[in-house]
């Protein structure tokens, strides 16, 4: 997700452009780099293909349940960019099922109190370790136990 073109990749997806040509087409991006972002997305449980014609043999990539997770991600994302960095308006209007303009909260599952950034302490998790892009945080973590 650190490259320009994967979050583009997988809004056209969730938007139903999801066949090699169509993605090609909308984004205007050479046909290498959106075969390689594919192959990662697919690679990662993010995407699946699914042939759709045999000769020529065809696919559309959908969103698997990781991606479709991560477009709920990309979502809250595009509403950060609209607000702060959009001034004639967002380039695309989301809308909820309910019918009203889509506005993200993230939100505690158990409390349903809204998540901030100060208010939500941290602390040493199972799978933590002190390695490259974790040296401090886990130095500042084991401190903390």
């Amino acid at each position: 997700m650190g490259d320009w073109w994967s979050p583009l990749v997988l809004r056209d997806i969730s938007l139903g452009i999801d066949t090699f040509e169509e993605l090609v087409r909308d984004l205007g991006v050479s046909r290498a780099l959106l075969k390689d972002r594919l192959e990662k997305f697919v690679n990662g449980d993010v995407l699946e293909r699914v042939e759709y014609s045999a000769r020529p043999q065809r696919f559309r990539y959908l969103l698997t349940t990781s991606g479709r997770e991560l477009v709920t991600v990309l979502l809250a994302l595009t509403q950060w960019g609209d607000r702060w960095h959009a001034p004639e308006g967002p380039p695309i209007v989301f809308r909820h099922h309910c019918g009203e303009v889509l506005e993200v909260s993230i939100t505690c599952r158990t409390c349903s109190g809204a998540v901030q950034p100060e208010g939500v302490p941290v602390q040493p998790g199972p799978g933590g370790r002190a390695a490259p892009g974790t040296l401090a945080v886990a130095e500042r973590l084991a401190g903390m136990a």
